[in-house]
């Protein structure tokens, strides 16, 4: 069932229960989150970024054919949209939601550029997330984490007067592998909670740890982001039986299958897709499609 993420994260965060968010390439990655969200009956993010693949035309289109199909629910999520024209781009292509990233600029500019896409992009039933402080790199992570961090005031503000729908947060975390352990404020994140309605946001879940990640989630956080754990897994499944990813990729799509359900079960995630749609559970049979 295909939906906005809006819907999704929304009825997760009354729940109180997080949301992965994987980030999908290709086919095989697109095929593995969806199998992962049916076999633990889960609803699913699925976020890309806007050069993730070669033709986003076509390959939002088998995104959307294949979450139609589902009987879990689908949110198809453009992510870190830098331009205004690739936003224009991921509503065309058939997204349900974009993330413009504006979260490099000034608060005032950075507000004014996603409330001018929220306008547009609620006008056709799809929702936004937007960014408020600066997430940063692992590899930078001892200087990037203190760059950033998103004040609690500025963050209510955001929200007013954008209209987001959720909002990512910069709270410790960083974009691929960490160089030092992750430090997460949640102090902070109790503040920003306690001053914005809408749900929040993490990217960089990888590599912040599941203690550190189920403690975001009971402080507020409901949508994470996964990239580089799901990857580094399928490509060690991938190295330790001598294979090439292209000829079998079904050795790369189980792995990183598995991990995304290793996460979903840490979120409590599974079982959930009622809380969007009205079907009953489904018993898991196995995928549609074998390679």
């Amino acid at each position: 069932m295909l939906v906005d993420m809006k819907t999704i994260l929304v009825a997760a965060q009354k729940g109180g229960y997080g949301v992965t968010a994987p980030s999908i390439q290709n086919e095989t990655t697109l095929r593995a989150a969806i199998e992962a969200a049916e076999q633990e009956n889960a609803p699913m993010i699925l976020d890309m970024d806007y050069d993730a693949n070669v033709d986003l035309l076509y390959f939002v289109r088998m995104c959307t054919d294949l979450a139609k199909e589902s009987y879990v629910p689908i949110a198809i999520n453009q992510d870190h949209g830098a331009t205004y024209e690739e936003a224009v781009w991921g509503i065309r292509a058939g997204c349900t939601s974009i993330m413009p990233d504006r979260s490099s600029l000034s608060f005032e500019e950075n507000a004014k550029q996603v409330k001018e896409l929220v306008k547009i992009a609620h006008a056709v039933g799809v929702s936004v997330e937007a960014e408020l402080g600066h997430v940063g790199i692992g590899e930078n992570y001892i200087n990037d984490r203190e760059a950033a961090l998103t004040v609690p005031e500025e963050a209510k503000k955001f929200v007013e007067i954008t209209g987001v729908d959720c909002l990512a947060v910069a709270i410790g975390t960083a974009h691929g592998p960490y160089k030092g352990e992750p430090h997460i404020d949640f102090k902070r994140l109790e503040a920003i909670r306690e001053v914005v309605n809408v749900p929040l946001v993490i990217h960089g879940g990888s590599g912040t740890g599941p203690e550190n990640l189920k403690r975001a989630i009971k402080g507020g956080i409901t949508k994470v982001n996964l990239g580089t754990d799901l990857y580094t897994v399928a490509v060690d499944a991938c190295k330790e039986s001598n294979t090439i990813p292209y000829l079998k990729p079904y050795v790369f799509k189980d792995a990183f299958k598995n991990k995304l359900v290793e996460y979903i079960r840490l979120f409590e995630q599974n079982d959930r897709a009622g809380d969007i749609s009205p079907m009953k559970k489904v018993v898991w049979n196995g995928p549609r499609v074998e390679y």
